[in-house]
């Protein structure tokens, strides 16, 4: 039977919530809403004024998802929208999120998996960060991927850079550099690659930038290519929809040098108590803006 619940005066209409979307695991829609609703007030201000994307599971992670870019129809009134042309000519009326409400809202339509754009809605052609994705092949060891972070790092403070990792919530990390909404998508994704070379250069034995996967082996693919419009990466405080519900979780750079932590280490069981120990590890990347040093 549905409930109807009433946030910020808004009617969020609630439905199933005793369905296991983390199947085996007694992880139902009811716990992912409670999740978004408690970690709402740290995740919401890396979406405000971000064109959104989600993944979703109606049935739970055993079967088929599928993406969402489009507002569905019959969606409440209160919730915003905005309508954005593509350079093809495309219209996407994408979702905003405003508050909690957004929140609740997407956790009952299954959205287990929050995306956001490198821009705001204010700003879509002008990214206010670039992201350097470090994305493990089979076989490679979590170590390894820290060890790449910790050079990357090092190799943008010698240029005055300030960065920011996080977990993707599968098996890699991404390195958040905050940027001033000035350059094109063009110019970040260059500036990326232009590191990312270095950095193969520097540890070609567990790095590649071969964009073919059957020829990457048992490396480290360094990706730049997200920095694109219209792409988009998971947001902080994200499930993902696989087994044990991880998060992307924001990390201390203590953490990655220490070496001492799985990516599965976060998950929606757990992300609440460590946003209350730590605060919002990632809070920097919405502050720290800096212009492109090379």
């Amino acid at each position: 039977m549905p409930v109807t619940m009433e946030i910020n005066q808004k009617k969020v209409s609630l439905t199933n919530l005793e369905k296991e979307l983390w199947p085996g695991e007694g992880i139902t829609k009811y716990d992912l809403i409670k999740y978004y609703l408690d970690v709402s007030p740290y995740i919401l201000p890396h979406l405000q004024q971000r064109f959104l994307v989600f993944q979703r599971f109606p049935e739970g992670i055993g079967k088929q998802g599928f993406y969402q870019k489009n507002s569905p129809q019959g969606v409440p009134a209160w919730l915003k929208t905005v309508p954005f042309q593509h350079a093809e000519g495309k219209i996407t009326n994408y979702i905003l999120a405003t508050g909690p409400e957004t929140l609740t809202w997407l956790g009952n339509q299954a959205c287990l998996e929050i995306h956001q754009w490198l821009s705001s809605a204010e700003t879509p052609d002008n990214p206010d960060f670039a992201v350097f994705d470090l994305d493990l092949a089979e076989g490679v060891s979590f170590s390894e991927v820290c060890t790449v972070a910790l050079n990357l790092k090092k190799m943008l403070e010698e240029k005055g850079l300030r960065s920011y990792p996080k977990t993707s919530g599968s098996r890699g990390i991404q390195v958040y550099l905050p940027l001033e909404p000035i350059y094109t998508y063009e110019i970040t994704r260059v500036y990326c690659e232009s590191i990312f070379q270095e950095l193969n250069a520097m540890m070609p034995a567990i790095t590649t930038l071969e964009r073919k996967v059957s020829r990457r082996g048992r490396k480290i693919y360094l990706d730049y290519l997200q920095n694109g419009r219209g792409k988009t990466l998971v947001a902080p405080y994200s499930p993902r929809p696989i087994r044990g519900a991880p998060v992307s979780a924001p990390l201390e750079w203590s953490e990655v040098a220490a070496n001492s932590f799985e990516p599965s280490s976060f998950s929606i069981k757990n992300m609440l108590s460590r946003l209350k120990r730590k605060g919002d590890l990632f809070y920097p990347v919405l502050t720290d803006r800096q212009k492109l040093i090379t």
